[in-house]
């Protein structure tokens, strides 16, 4: 049986959800299912270390944000999120790079019924218009903020000034096409396994 190249015609999903929500965590699931996974967040924070992106943002931010030619990606972030525009400047430098990256990352993936870009800012940045359906992880405000505090140890009132540079997750939730709700009651797994069998048969009629 000829193999089934990836291209850009490929079902691709969005998985996408504020600061918190638990995206990384859904999306490890769907890896056990056998879904190839591209982790935008985490690439962006790879490319701080790229020379030319380096350059832009020690730019914009100035060179204070990098220690002994390492980026101090606590500096970063309470420079951008204390900011709306510099938020802005900084996401333009970084964003058109990651889309070129998850291009020739999604050109090599081959024999799968479809691809997943997690993203937290897929509706902030327009990146919804590539691709063909969005889930969104939710959680409630108090349990989000916990997380985040506890894997980032950061105050609370830094965990609410980060969620603020997000659009809200209602509006998220009705611009989505599935909602997997992460709340810490409602088991996630039974809710992956049903969206991956639906999604396998939307790719089966492309």
């Amino acid at each position: 049986m000829e193999a089934r190249s990836a291209n850009r015609n490929m079902l691709r999903i969005g998985v996408t959800g504020g600061i918190g929500a638990g995206k990384s965590t859904v999306c490890r699931v769907f890896e056990i299912l056998g879904i190839p996974v591209f982790y935008a967040d985490e690439e962006s924070k790879q490319l701080l270390s790229d020379p030319i992106v380096k350059l832009e943002v020690i730019k914009l931010l100035g060179v204070n944000v990098y220690t002994d030619g390492n980026a101090d990606r606590k500096k970063i972030a309470h420079i951008v999120f204390n900011n709306k525009e510099i938020l802005k400047s900084f996401n333009a430098i970084m964003h058109p790079t990651v889309s070129r990256r998850f291009n020739s990352w999604l050109d090599k993936q081959h024999d799968v019924p479809y691809v997943i870009k997690e993203a937290a800012l897929i509706f902030e940045t327009g990146l919804e218009k590539d691709l063909n359906k969005i889930i969104i992880v939710a959680a409630p405000m108090d349990l989000r903020i916990r997380r985040i505090q506890s894997r980032d140890g950061i105050t609370e009132e830094q965990a609410l000034l980060r969620m603020q540079n997000q659009w809200p997750q209602e509006e998220k939730i009705k611009l989505s096409d599935f909602l997997i709700d992460n709340n810490d009651e409602q088991p996630i797994i039974p809710q992956i396994l049903s969206l991956h069998e639906e999604l396998t048969e939307l790719a089966q009629v492309l």
